[in-house]
């Protein structure tokens, strides 16, 4: 792997027409990361500032704040925005020529690029803007029978479960929400909650593949396998799982799945991909109207009018740039940075901290929801951003309640030190200016 990793990074110096975007500077980045490394392995790296301060220093981050808020939307390394800016700047020149007829059709490369890293054949991979635009195609896409059952978690994203609300009043569809533990006492018990929610007019189970809210890795091959036999088809909310933790299409075994890229992979704001296997591809609906001879086309979900290709054509670069670090490397030192604030909370909260996300256990990677006795997090969120300028995010779940936490790969020891000080002096002290 390393030697691999080390070939494809030097490769990258020759490249310069193929992937502009790398210029100098960025690859002895990624040289100098790799020099570090050696032949480690991902957990000998994870405490390894020497290795992490190289990847750092790819991001032009605002140092001024903390920003453990990188579940929404991260910032992406310097070149990748680069890379997005100059063709903004080109496509500018003569859009109709340079947008449409030279960048346009490198949508191509990109597809291949992000259908290899997950898995699955190019025609099967449509490149969207977001998960909840590759989600409304899977959700509003499918037709259904008034009568007919969806079956969620009242852990799925809301824009999710108001896209199926509308589906009730529009087409009198039934949606039926489960509720699990956090953390579940196992795998088996969130398979079981749904299990127990299927009938015989079931027709759609809707997952999200880790959780935005708690971060809480769900079991999606054991659903596959539950519904798959039963003619229940699973639409995956992968929103925060792609480029987080490593996994392949296989390994899940689903026929749907869409995702954001403009959050683990790091690629510009306004990227995504819907993946449909191709035999399912036919009987799913797109969004915006397309040709009926685009029927069994994948890029039937990318007919939107009119869009920068600026956006879309960052993503090989941010690809590659998650490439050089590795997939394992990067989920190791997620955990590492999530593990050294929550274990000190834990430690030194005398009992009033309470960490929902799983912490020795494979269903848990980057993201972490924790609870303070007796502090509110919207409270909480607005004292760290005012008082410290830590960003966080309130949780407010009518079965839990905390505040999230997810540093990224720019994010340094100091700062999830100082995030855990400061929370250790509010359970101490209050919440003072």
């Amino acid at each position: 792997m390393h030697a691999s990793r080390r070939s494809f990074v030097a490769s990258l110096s020759g490249a310069a027409v193929l992937l502009p975007s790398f210029h100098e500077r960025s690859i002895q980045r990624l040289r100098d990361s790799l020099a570090v490394a050696g032949r480690r392995s991902a957990i000998d790296l994870a405490d390894d500032e020497a290795y992490w301060s190289t990847i750092q220093r790819a991001f032009d981050a605002d140092r001024t704040m903390v920003n453990l808020n990188n579940g929404g939307v991260s910032p992406s390394p310097s070149h990748v925005l680069e890379a997005m800016i100059r063709d903004l700047r080109f496509s500018n020149e003569l859009p109709v020529e340079h947008m449409w007829r030279v960048l346009e059709p490198r949508l191509e490369s990109v597809r291949r690029d992000v259908a290899r890293e997950f898995g699955c054949d190019p025609e099967e991979m449509a490149i969207t803007r977001n998960a909840s635009e590759a989600l409304e195609n899977m959700i509003f896409g499918l037709d259904l029978e008034r009568g007919d059952e969806v079956i969620v978690s009242n852990q799925n994203y809301p824009r999710m479960l108001t896209s199926w609300d509308q589906r009730v009043r529009r087409d009198g569809i039934v949606v039926k929400s489960i509720s699990f533990p956090l953390p579940p006492k196992s795998r088996q018990e969130v398979v079981d909650r749904f299990a127990e929610a299927i009938t015989p007019r079931t027709r759609i189970i809707e997952v999200t593949h880790i959780t935005n809210l708690s971060g809480q890795i769900l079991p999606v091959r054991e659903l596959v396998d539950l519904a798959r036999p039963r003619g229940i088809e699973v639409f995956v909310d992968g929103a925060h799982a792609f480029a987080h933790f490593p996994f392949t299409r296989d390994e899940l075994g689903c026929d749907f799945y869409g995702t954001s890229l403009h959050k683990w992979l790091l690629a510009p704001i306004g990227t995504g991909f819907l993946y449909v296997r191709r035999d399912k591809i036919r009987k799913l609906w797109p969004q915006m109207a397309a040709p009926a001879e685009m029927t069994d086309n994948i890029r039937k979900y990318e007919e939107i009018g009119t869009h920068p290709a600026a956006n879309h054509n960052a993503i090989s670069a941010a690809l590659a740039f998650h490439r050089a670090i590795g997939a394992e490397r990067k989920v190791t030192r997620l955990r590492y940075l999530r593990d050294r604030w929550a274990r000190r909370l834990l430690n030194e909260g005398n009992g009033r901290v309470k960490v929902l996300t799983p912490l020795d256990s494979p269903d848990g990677a980057g993201i972490g929801l924790v609870s303070f006795e007796g502090l509110a997090p919207n409270d909480i969120v607005s004292w760290l951003l005012s008082q410290h300028r830590i960003v966080t995010t309130p949780i407010n779940h009518p079965e839990f309640s905390g505040i999230r936490v997810t540093p990224n790969v720019y994010t340094t020891i100091d700062e999830v030190d100082l995030f855990a000080e400061k929370m250790l002096l509010a359970l101490k002290n209050g919440m003072k200016a």
